[in-house]
């Protein structure tokens, strides 16, 4: 069913600090086989990832993407046989830098083959111009983004440690992306959007074949309140199921860098896990 959105009321500080030193205990050394050891995340547990601790890279770069050389992604494997579901990450607007494959790993560690996809062609922005200006050039050419992001759902059900099902997951100019691919892609079966740009046209959202993960904040004058509300609605006019949630508190990229604010971030970025981790378990599952 159609979720409502609402503003979720931040934890206490003390909740916060505890949940941050709980996930700085989480880092494990990488396996002799160069998987990464399944440790799912407790309940009240955020991955060490986004707090700051994700420690040294347990997986590995990968190409996956025939139509450019270039393009350089991170795979992170869980341990064990599987067969797992499989995620694909989408960066943010500085390209695939250590934190999001510090997050594959995470992922993988709840038991997802995860690959962070690269749509720089193995470059990163080091300031707003450059991160800008990659934003600029890869949005020109949507094609080809929709196009690398089937080669990763493609190279992901062609392992034999895969159940063949696909979310894709992005934040910021990567919850965009995610979206488009969404609308432009029937390839993958899970969309979760961390406070990615939205549109609010029911016709166009009757393109999503599957339930929609979205969380979003109060305070991010890049997407107003009021935009999220529309994107729902349109969602819900065009019968998509979904899961969108606005914070109060925090801001825009509070949950990939819950460590920028942790007393803040903490609370609201473990609410926000819980319900991505229960949407994963729907689009995923068996």
């Amino acid at each position: 069913m159609t979720r409502t959105v609402y503003r979720n009321t931040h934890r206490s500080i003390a909740l916060a600090v505890a949940l941050v030193m709980a996930a700085s205990a989480t880092a494990a050394a990488a396996a002799a086989d160069g998987t990464v050891p399944l440790r799912p995340t407790a309940d009240d547990e955020l991955p060490p990832a986004i707090v700051g601790e994700g420690g040294a890279l347990l997986g590995s770069d990968v190409g996956y993407f025939d139509a450019n050389d270039a393009t350089v992604g991170y795979l992170a494997v869980p341990e064990g046989p599987g067969p797992h579901p499989a995620v694909i990450l989408i960066h943010e607007w500085n390209g695939l830098v250590d934190r999001v494959k510090q997050t594959a790993d995470s992922f993988a560690a709840e038991g997802y083959v995860a690959l962070a996809a690269d749509l720089y062609s193995g470059r990163t922005g080091s300031n707003r111009e450059e991160n800008m200006a990659l934003v600029r050039e890869t949005l020109a050419e949507p094609e080809v983004i929709i196009a690398n992001l089937e080669a990763a759902v493609r190279y992901l059900e062609a392992r034999d440690d895969t159940t063949g099902k696909v979310a894709a997951i992005g934040w910021c100019y990567g919850g965009g992306v995610a979206l488009s691919f969404a609308l432009g892609s029937d390839a993958h079966d899970g969309t979760a959007i961390f406070y990615g740009r939205l549109l609010d046209d029911p016709e166009r959202m009757q393109h999503i074949h599957h339930p929609v993960y979205g969380t979003f904040v109060e305070n991010d004058a890049g997407i107003p309140v009021a935009d999220v509300h529309a994107f729902v609605d349109a969602l819900r006019a065009a019968g998509i199921d979904n899961d969108v949630h606005v914070y109060d508190h925090v801001n825009h990229g509070f949950w990939l860098h819950v460590d920028r604010d942790p007393a803040t971030n903490a609370g609201p970025a473990l609410d926000a896990w819980q319900r991505l981790k229960t949407y994963l378990d729907q689009v995923l599952g068996d």
